[in-house]
Order: structure tokens, then sequence, then C-alpha cells
């Protein structure tokens, strides 16, 4: 068991996430006079939230059960426990999100998780995993995977018919997870998405794309596929984002903002 000192300030968060709805988040917390200790998984990552000296990162690799087991033990030594956890993490980073509710249950220290929205899925089929692209038609498509570098190889082992080109983020890891899939040097585009899509759209041009791949992720860049998609008339092809673990309270961005509301009275004394 954690100790917990008895006069703590419970003006403190821990909020794990990335480059999507976490700075915005983590804005509106500071707005409201929490102390945040973000953490996220690269340098990169970090450079998108404000600097503020009620904010502190942390960079790093997340999903370790030990490692956050000793974060959380030494922050109650120095009277820095946070008050809730928050995981703003991807729907698709089932590693940290397992870990989080694994350490939170053992050690009951409270979660809360942000729950993105279900897009409409329109004319895109749903696959329920790489797997399920063997039974897709691909035969001489040219399918664009924008699903990350990890999945690369089993999506190209699962649709050997298609010509396959992929948009990874621009990171030496997903570079040499694209090579060593076995894509063409010059079939990976190793670029961040834009925020209106017109880099994804600009790609799939130069490179005749039939067909995309992309996450159900409820995200603004799975929107940006959907637009793409009917745009250019190409037919897009989700996978399903993984079931969330149970256990823990998943909420809207305007629904977290609500639950966390601002730190108690006694945490700012006069």
């Amino acid at each position: 068991m954690h100790p917990r000192p008895e006069h703590q300030p419970h003006d403190r968060l821990w909020l794990f996430a990335g480059t999507g709805e976490g700075p915005a988040l983590a804005r509106h917390l500071l707005a409201r006079g929490w102390r945040l200790r973000v953490w996220v998984v690269s340098s990169a990552a970090a450079r998108a939230y404000p600097c503020c000296e009620r904010l502190s990162i942390s960079v790093g690799a997340l999903g370790e059960t030990a490692a956050l087991e000793r974060a959380l033990f030494q922050a109650a030594l120095e009277g820095e426990e946070p008050r809730w956890l928050v995981d703003a993490t991807h729907p698709f980073a089932t590693r940290i999100r397992a870990t989080l509710l694994e350490v939170c249950l053992q050690h009951g220290q409270p979660l809360l998780r942000l729950q993105r929205p279900s897009l409409p899925v329109d004319a895109a089929a749903v696959l329920g995993g790489v797997g399920d692209l063997g039974r897709v038609p691909l035969q001489g498509k040219r399918l664009l995977l924008a699903i990350g570098a990890r999945q690369l190889s089993q999506a190209i082992r699962c649709s050997p018919g298609a010509l396959h080109h992929a948009r990874i983020l621009p990171n030496p890891a997903a570079l040499a997870a694209a090579m060593a899939a076995g894509l063409a040097p010059a079939r990976v585009a190793p670029l961040r998405p834009g925020p209106d899509g017109a880099i994804e759209r600009a790609l799939c041009r130069r490179w005749g794309i039939d067909m995309l791949l992309c996450r159900r992720s409820g995200s603004a860049a799975e929107a940006h596929w959907h637009a793409l998609a009917a745009g250019e008339g190409l037919q897009l092809l989700l996978l399903e984002r993984p079931v969330d673990p149970s256990g823990a309270s998943g909420l809207s961005f305007e629904a977290l903002l609500e639950r966390i509301g601002s730190p108690p009275p006694e945490a700012h004394p006069s």
C-alpha cells in the first residue's frame, strides 16, 4: 500500500496522452488550477504541450507495470500523489491502457479514461482485425496502409495480391518497421498527418491509390480519411478499435472535464 501523507493537497493529476486530445485537455485542466504531470512516448509529442510551471512532462515508453508502480510510490512519499490518473491514450494503445487499469485497480488509485466518439461508418467496410484483409478482394489494388508501423508486416502478409503503400510517422522505429515489412522506399511516406488531410490527399493522387486502410480511432485523422475516400472515390477499410478494458470509466472530452472539475479549495491554502 502507498503511504498517504496526512495533509496531501489533491491538486495533482497525471495525464497519459499523445498529441491528439492531450494538449487541449492539458490546457483546460491547467486553466482550472490543476497541477499536471503529463506522460508521453516521445520528445516530439512533448513539444505539443504548453509550457507552464504547473506542468511537468515525463518522456518514455509507457506500459511497464513496475515503472508506473514505482512512480506512484515515489509520488506518495513526496506528498504528490495524483487525485486521478487520466488515460487519454490512443484507443489502439492496448498495452498502456491495460497497464494503467491493472495498476490503478491493485493500488486503489482513481482512474478516468477518455473515450473517443465512434464516427459514422458510411460507405466504409469495417474489419475486425488485420487478418480480415484476406477476405477483401485486393488483387491488383493499390492499397495505402495508415495503421501505424507495428501492424504493417501482418497487413502485408494478409493481403498478398495488393500493391502496398504506407503513410508512417517520421521516426526511426517506424521507418525500420516499414523496411522490415518489405515495403519499397518509394512507396513509404514518413510524414506527420496534416491538420486538414491535404497531405494524405496528395499522397493518394501521386500513388494512384485505390483503397485505404486506417484505424477506427474516432480521431480527426479518421474523419479526414472518410472525407478523402468520399471525395476521391476510394474504398475505405477501417480496423475496428479494440474493446476497452473493463473497469475504467469511459467519458467524452466534455464529460471528462466536468467529472474532474477544479481542485478542492483545501488544495490552495491561503
